[in-house]
């Protein structure tokens, strides 16, 4: 989960490129684009955690997703192929494929790049994701063989990973290496400069395997505040711009792309609080949320309902309802405020949420109004990342995640037992050993079947339990100027800033 800054960035980029209007306009000289974004990587490195679902702009995994998520090869010569026993998988590299300082890439590097996600001394959050691959070799310079433990169904989907130079970070700390902020990759552009809070600077990379990129860079920029970035961009500093959906208007000269996604917002209820742990309070509270009214008021329309983590647009999508529940059979009776209360506890708790995030406020806000109809008293709290982290496994926090890819990607870490207080992943202590066997089970067999079955379980036992009150999956908003031409929105995930966002394809836009 990208990390959004806790202050804007609200100097004006200070570059040529986006300095002052053209002729037609536009506020980027040549054809270098400015996009902006909330959020901001903590590093650039892959085997870190920085563009794993693949259009990483730097980096080229051996597999990319197309206009319609579906796998195409990328630094793979072809699709990766999967012995019968589904336990190998050879991979073929293209020829002549060099990274952005010239030297070769081949098979070592990547079996580095996999090696080192599994290494226990380096700090990646994607260990746990390839927990089936038991080894990486390279049988020659062009070859990369995967050993699994078990028939892993989604593999070959792990490969968008990027690839980075052995030769770049072997011997080396990665965890400190200066290679996390001035990474070399194979990508479409190369990084020019990374002002941390600010802009990250690319440029072209005229020699990249897929074709020289029809612009001359792109800059990104970070600015957490939405008005703030709002404001930014009806001044023209950006040519494309990612916005809360009710701030992406009044833009004269501008498209705004409504961008579908398994994008979902919800409320993470800890285990640990004595109002939140309770069952009857979570199924109560998940009841009582106007899901309609929040996608129609507070998202503008530009979202749908969500009653669980796999969206609709999944083959593996079950739909679940609410477990309906007596609060008062449950011992919660109303008091004279009509909040209610049980063996002298309150029904009251804090629901945090990243200030800078107007959305997440105006969610907040209303799963106050809703809660209180049911006798609940929320108490909404606007707070900076850093404020927030350590309050993660005792306070409420409007979250989000989501992936459009397998139902195993997020969620095996998100409510599995095992990673309890980890984190991002499963903060609020949930446990749940039907839910952790259905994981699994879907994460080990390969029969389409089997793993219909195990994610049907998972979900429903995750709409009985309430661990999370889902609320609206969201439609990305993002208002591009006219001019600007090669715009191709695809179903997105949750993590869409520098990577896999509306500019996914950014080295094919040009302008008109």
């Amino acid at each position: 989960m990208l990390r959004l800054l806790g202050t804007a960035a609200v100097t004006v980029l200070a570059l040529t490129a986006c300095s002052a209007p053209d002729a037609t306009g536009s506020t980027s000289a040549g054809s270098t684009f400015v996009v902006a974004t909330s959020g901001e990587p903590d590093t650039l490195n892959p085997i870190l955690g920085y563009g794993t679902d693949g259009a990483a702009l730097i980096f080229d995994g051996l597999v990319a997703r197309d206009a319609s998520n579906t796998l195409v090869p990328a630094l793979a010569a072809e699709l990766p192929t999967v012995a019968a026993d589904g336990r190998t998988v050879t991979a073929k590299l293209r020829p002549g494929i060099t990274f952005h300082d010239g030297s070769p890439l081949t098979a070592d590097d990547v079996v580095f790049t996999y090696t080192a996600v599994l290494d226990p001394a380096v700090d990646s959050t994607l260990r746990s994701d390839l927990d089936m691959l038991t080894g990486v070799t390279a049988p020659d310079p062009s070859t990369v063989v995967f050993t699994l433990r078990y028939a892993y169904a989604p593999f070959l989907q792990r490969l968008t990973l990027g690839i980075v130079p052995a030769k770049a970070l072997r011997g080396q700390d990665v965890n400190k290496s200066t290679f996390n902020q001035k990474p070399v990759g194979t990508g479409p552009y190369r990084i020019t400069s990374w002002t941390p809070g600010d802009r990250l600077a690319l440029a072209a990379n005229d020699t990249w395997w897929g074709g020289k990129p029809a612009n001359s860079g792109v800059i990104v920029a970070f600015v957490a505040d939405d008005n703030v970035r709002a404001q930014r961009a009806r001044a023209g500093e950006f040519d494309a711009v990612e916005l809360a959906p009710k701030l992406a208007t009044a833009f004269p000269g501008h498209t705004v792309h409504r961008t579908p996604t398994a994008d979902y917002r919800g409320v993470m209820l800890p285990m640990s609080d004595p109002v939140t742990g309770d069952i009857a309070i979570r199924r109560a509270l998940n009841a009582a949320v106007d899901r309609t009214a929040m996608v129609t008021g507070v998202l503008a329309g530009a979202g749908d309902a969500a009653y669980g983590p796999v969206p609709p647009t999944s083959p593996f999508h079950v739909a679940t309802e609410p477990v309906p529940v007596s609060l008062d059979e449950a011992g919660w009776v109303a008091g004279a405020d009509g909040i209610r209360a049980k063996n002298g506890q309150r029904a009251e708790f804090t629901l945090m949420y990243p200030a800078t995030d107007s959305l997440r406020k105006e969610l907040a806000l209303a799963v106050t109004a809703d809660a209180k109809k049911a006798g609940i008293e929320v108490r909404p709290e606007g707070l900076t990342w850093d404020a927030i982290e350590p309050r993660m496994t005792s306070d409420a926090l409007i979250m989000g995640w989501g992936t459009p890819y397998d139902p195993d990607f997020v969620s095996y870490k998100l409510f599995g037992s095992q990673f309890a207080g980890q984190g991002f992943f499963n903060p609020g202590g949930y446990r749940s050993p039907i839910v952790d066997r259905a994981l699994q089970d879907g994460r080990d067999n390969a029969d389409p079947a089997k793993r219909q079955a195990a994610y049907a379980t998972f979900q429903q036992q995750l709409a009985a339990d309430a661990p999370w009150v889902f609320l609206t999956y969201l439609r990305h908003t993002y208002v591009v100027r006219d001019d600007v031409a090669g715009v191709t929105p695809r179903v997105e995930a949750h993590e869409h800033d520098v990577a896999n966002s509306l500019w996914w394809n950014i080295h094919t836009w040009t302008r008109r």
